[in-house]
This record gives structure tokens, sequence and C-alpha cells, in this order.
């Protein structure tokens, strides 16, 4: 008797027969649909949505009002390019961008398609503004897969055989005060760390050649570690005195992941130029270069922009998903969950030594695991089982982390409290059971 191969596995084989190997697999799980949190496999298997498509759908898969607008949208034109035919969508986008998301006295906004490409056009615009060409980046840092957003990206495993790389681009360790603080207080380390900074000018960079710092107050890729608020005060500091634009990455801990429209709202400091994309478009292929007037209009005019930069469609996607976010109160619905996976993970944490950190701002948290309680002793094995596990019991979760040793929970923040401790209970389960 032949057994009947599922459609999973036959969606599989048909993918590695066409699609390039250098596509990551992060997940085995397919999809035939989705709503709210809860995926649909092809075989008809129900998941829980603990990964969002990487922090894509804050709002939920098919958010009702944000379809509809794309079928609205879709019946008028697809595309004219903005560039050559003016249209509504594109401007109305980027008046309430400004509006949620102000810089200061003046804001203005650009669209494009990915977060790769709004942190390519926020570095022309930093360059630009400055006539310098420096740019300074962390470890641990994500800043995409084009060229200088590689080149800007720390993990070296993305860039094996893909240089040569951007020129003047420098790095610095990203002030993480789990791996990194030694025994000191966060006071010490904030002030060792900005005095690194402060010492890069004497061993790393040319001061009146740094056009821009580019940091993630939240790093995502990197292992959801949250800068510490004083040493982004200090690196405001350090870009005002020697005229340096403070760039922002929020692609993925923006539009209320964390509570906020941008995570720097929760740290209460203005960037120059801030970058946007995944959950402002609910799927759709929208990012966003946002930024001080006058530090935007430096860029010349055609040295910024493409082909597709707003597509009509995913404007509209854009703006649907902004006035659902505000009609269902997203921020406030961000917190309250973040407050229940933070309290549910630390309880975990207490029984289970594995597990050397939990942190997080809003409802962007990670979960660190490491051996022997020891922070710089990693521990990558436990947390490729527990992805593992989790899809076998039903719930997709992703890893993240230089080492892949961090847990991160990116579900739709519309998840209901009942779908929200299931899926818990079954990363619960599977950590107890694999950390016997």
């Amino acid at each position: 008797m032949i057994k009947e191969v599922s459609k999973s596995v036959e969606l599989f084989e048909r993918r590695s027969n066409v699609v390039a190997n250098g596509i990551g697999v992060f997940n085995t799980a397919t999809v035939s649909h989705a709503k709210g949190a809860i995926i649909t496999e092809v075989d008809g298997r129900e998941l829980i949505d603990f990964a969002g498509g990487i922090g894509v759908v804050n709002a939920g898969h098919c958010p009702e009002p944000v379809v509809e607008a794309i079928r609205e949208q879709a019946g008028k034109y697809l595309h004219t390019s903005f560039n050559v035919v003016t249209y509504e969508p594109y401007i109305q986008l980027c008046e309430e961008l400004v509006e949620i998301l102000p810089h200061g006295e003046k804001t203005k906004a650009m669209l494009v398609s990915t977060g790769a490409e709004a942190v390519e056009n926020a570095i022309k615009i930093a360059r630009q503004a400055t006539k310098r060409q420096g740019i300074l980046s962390f470890s641990d840092a994500y800043h995409g897969r084009t060229m200088m957003a590689m080149s800007l990206t720390s993990k070296v495993s993305y860039k094996i055989d893909c240089g040569p790389f951007a020129p003047e681009v420098y790095r610095l360790p990203f002030p993480n005060f789990y791996t990194k603080s030694n025994g000191r207080s966060m006071e010490e380390f904030v002030q060792d760390e900005l005095n690194l900074l402060q010492e890069s000018t004497l061993n790393l960079v040319d001061i009146n050649n740094l056009a821009a710092i580019i940091i993630e107050p939240i790093q995502g890729e990197g292992g959801f570690n949250p800068v510490p608020k004083a040493y982004l005060e200090g690196l405001r500091k350090f870009c005002d005195d020697h005229g340096v634009m403070l760039i922002m990455d929020e692609v993925q801990s923006g539009f209320c992941r964390t509570g906020h429209w941008a995570s720097w709202q929760h740290y209460g400091i203005v960037p120059d130029i801030s970058t946007y994309a995944k959950s402002m478009g609910s799927g759709l292929p929208i990012a966003a270069v946002v930024g001080k007037a006058d530090i935007m209009d430096a860029a010349a005019i055609g040295s910024i922009g493409g082909t597709y930069i707003g597509s009509p469609i995913s404007c509209v996607a854009s703006s649907a998903t902004i006035q659902y976010m505000k009609d269902i109160n997203l921020n406030e619905k961000a917190l309250e969950i973040g407050s229940i996976i933070y309290s549910r993970l630390n309880k975990l944490k207490e029984e289970c030594p594995a597990i050397g950190d939990v942190r997080g701002v809003g409802a962007m948290i990670g979960m660190e695991f490491v051996q022997n309680g020891d922070p710089k002793v990693p521990n990558s094995t436990i947390c490729k089982k527990v992805v593992e596990a989790c899809y076998e019991n039903g719930l997709i979760i992703l890893s993240a982390g230089t080492h892949k040793n961090i847990i991160r929970i990116l579900s739709p923040l519309v998840i209901t409290l009942d779908e929200l401790d299931k899926g818990l209970t079954i990363l619960e389960t599977q950590i107890r059971n694999l950390t016997k």
C-alpha cells in the first residue's frame, strides 16, 4: 500500500525543485489561509502564530478593513509610479506618518517597498545632509540584505561570499547589558559604553567624516536587545555635539509592537531620521523613511526613491492598517499582552536554569538560553529544539540572536487572551520537557 504524501510535504518538494536554496526556511509550517493570530496549514491543521511573518502582522492576518481597502484600490489603478503620476494614497499615507511620528517642529516622509530600501535611502539622505560619508553601526545589528544594509548588518552568516561591502562603515559593540555588564551597575556600564563611543573618534572613525549613527533601539534579529535609555540619551547628545545624524531603525519594533508607534517614543528620544516597514502594511510591501523636514529635503531631486516608491495598493493598505490600529487601540493591546507574556516567561525562568534572561519592551519579548547560567555561553541547541517541538504541538515561533539562542515572540497583537494562553502553555510545556 502506497502511503499518501501530505500536502505540506508535497509543497516543500515543489519548493526544493524551483526555489533557490539561499531562501531561508525558518519554520516548516505551510499556509492555506490565515486570520487574526491563527494560520491554517495546507493539510488543515490550525497553528497559533507567535512569529507574525517576522513581525509583519501586528494588526493580525487579513484585517477586514485592510482587505477591503486593497479590493477597492485594485479596481481603480495598480501602478503609475509616483515619480510619473502623482496619486493621493501616497500623500495621504505620508500625512498620517508625520502625524503619528513627529520629528520635531516639521516632519517629512518618503515611501519605498522594503525595510532594507528604507535604510539605504536613509543613509543617502544623511550623507547628503552632512556632506560626509562615514556610517557607524553596532554589533548584532540587522538592517537588511541589500548591499549598504548588508554592510551595516552585523551577522557574518548573512554575508558570506557577498562582498566586497560598502566602504566607510564602522561598528561599535551594542550596549547589551545582560551579556556584557560583568557585574557593573547599569550606570557604570552605560558610562563605560559611552566612553567607548567617545574614544571611537580617536581610534575608529574621523568624526568630521561621520554622517550618521544607525541603531535599532530594540534589536530584532540580534536578539530583542533593548538599548539602555541612558545610552540612547548619550548617543543623542554625541550626535548633536558633532553634527552627526541619528538614524533609528524601527522596521521590526514599529507600529504598536512596543506599545507605541515607534520604540523611540517609549524612550522619549527623537531621531533625525527613522525607518519603518513590516507591520505598517499588514503584509503588503511598504516601507518609509521619516525625518526632520530640513534633513529630508537635503536629498537632491532624483537621488532617492525608485519605480515602486509606495505602490498605491500598499499605500491604501497601510493607511487602513493605521486607522484600524487606532480604532482598536492596538498600542494598549500590545502593553496588555506584553505584560502577560513577560510575567509568564519570568515565572518559567525561575524554574528553568537554561533560561538566562527574559527581556523586551511592550509585546516585543525575547527569552535567551544559556549554559550553566553564563550569559557568555549561548545555548543554541535547546533553542532549535524548542522551535521544532512547538511547531509539532501547534505553535509557530522563531529564534533570534547571533547564536540563534533566543526565542522571540511576535504574535499578532490582536491575539485573543485564550489563544495567547494556549500558545504560551505550548511554549512553556516544551521548554520544561526539553530542559528536565
